[in-house]
């Protein structure tokens, strides 16, 4: 015999629906984030990709101007957001040939400025993800207890027993777990999916960016530390690393 979700929710008292209402509501919320999540992390990847090498071909020519220009419109992408900012903090010092120890170091602040930020909206909407795939089968759980409760009420006041007179209520009230189930489901697997994808963003961030500061310490004064960071960057945020993929 085929249940009809439609009639069951007709029957269905005011708290049942009040659930079902509730949890529809987190389903929208969890499956938008995640649509916008997917998206954004896509774009930092694709433009990541296509600016990697023309970054690097900037480097090699010496035009700081360029490359800090070229960072500005890729601003989706989560290594030209850090990258352009350090080059940005320390491009007038390369240009008068004046770099210091102390240069380096306030180049390095700005890295870790620009990645903690970056990180900050990278993981904006994750905890809403991880909200409603921990409390989406507790919200069904309530209204399972709460329509077990109101079918034993019924049969004590009906006067009647047996699983008959009790099988429709519990049919409503299992509905409500199975329904926070199917919210909690999605929601979990999309919170590990972008939990791993932003650690290796994270992970490609930290790694161009030790790069780039080698490249600040080795490559003012000599070829060698340009064409190794160049390199180097090419391989990570190139796309032939897992890292990237």
């Amino acid at each position: 015999m085929g249940v009809s979700l439609v009639e069951l929710y007709h029957t269905m008292g005011g708290f049942a629906k009040g659930i079902v209402f509730t949890l529809a509501i987190m389903s929208v919320w969890s499956i938008s984030v995640t649509l916008r999540k997917w998206w954004e992390i896509r774009q930092a990847q694709a433009q990541t990709k296509r600016f990697a090498p023309e970054f690097s071909q900037f480097l090699e020519e010496d035009n700081l101007g360029e490359a800090i220009n070229l960072a500005d419109r890729y601003k989706k992408s989560h290594v030209a957001r850090v990258l352009g900012g350090a080059l940005g903090e320390v491009k007038p010092l390369i240009q008068d040939g004046s770099v210091t120890v102390a240069d380096i170091n306030s180049a390095e602040r700005a890295v870790e400025r620009e990645m903690l930020m970056t990180l900050v909206d990278l993981k904006r909407g994750l905890a809403v993800l991880a909200t409603v795939g921990s409390t989406a089968p507790f919200v069904g759980l309530l209204g399972t207890t709460m329509g077990i409760v109101n079918a034993f009420t019924g049969m004590a006041s009906s006067g009647s027993g047996g699983f008959a007179a009790i099988s429709a209520g519990v049919a409503e009230a299992l509905i409500t777990t199975a329904f926070g189930l199917l919210v909690a489901i999605p929601a979990v697997w999309a919170y590990n999916y972008f939990s791993t994808k932003i650690d290796n963003l994270s992970a490609e961030m930290t790694y161009t960016s030790k790069e780039m500061i080698d490249y600040l310490i080795r490559g003012v004064s000599g070829e060698f530390g340009r064409s190794r960071f160049t390199r180097e960057f090419n391989a990570t945020s190139g796309g032939s690393t897992p890292m990237s993929q």
